[in-house]
C-alpha cells in the first residue's frame, strides 16, 4: 500500500507545525506549502491525496487554488478540505461552489480535523 500523501497549505508556521505533527502521527506523508503559488507547484508535482488548504494566503488565495486544481483534468481526485478563520457562510458557500470538498473553520480541535481528514480519505480509498 502507498502512502497516503496530505499536502498542508498555509502560511501561519504554528499551525503548519501543528498540522505536520499531528498527520504524521496518523501515519500519513506530510508535504508542506506557505502560499498558493508554491501550493499549486507541489500539487501538480506530488498528486497529494488530499489537500489542507487555508483560504486567507499571500500570492495565491486558497479559493484560487481550489479553482485550479477543480480545471485540471489530471488533479481531479484530489480531495481538496478548506481552512479558514472566516466561517461566514458566504466563504462556505464559495469553498463549495469551487469544489472544495469539505470545510473547517479556524481555531478547530485536532480531533475533529483528524476526523474529517479519515473521511476524506474513506470515500477515495
Amino acid at each position: 500500500m502507498s502512502q497516503t500523501k496530505i499536502l498542508v497549505a498555509d502560511d501561519e508556521p504554528n499551525i503548519v507545525i501543528s498540522l505536520e505533527y499531528l498527520l504524521k502521527r496518523e501515519g500519513y506523508t506530510v508535504l508542506v506549502a506557505r502560499d498558493g503559488e508554491e501550493a499549486l507547484a507541489v500539487i501538480r508535482r506530488e498528486q497529494p491525496d488530499l489537500v489542507l488548504l487555508d483560504v486567507m494566503m499571500p500570492k495565491k488565495t486558497g479559493f484560487e487554488v481550489c479553482q485550479e486544481v477543480r480545471a485540471d483534468e489530471a488533479l481531479q481526485a484530489i480531495k481538496i478540505l478548506m481552512l479558514t478563520a472566516k466561517g461566514r457562510d458566504t466563504d462556505v458557500a464559495k469553498g463549495t461552489a469551487l469544489g472544495a470538498d469539505a470545510y473547517m473553520t479556524k481555531p478547530f480541535s485536532t480531533r475533529e480535523l483528524v476526523q474529517k481528514v479519515a473521511e476524506l480519505l474513506e470515500r477515495t480509498a
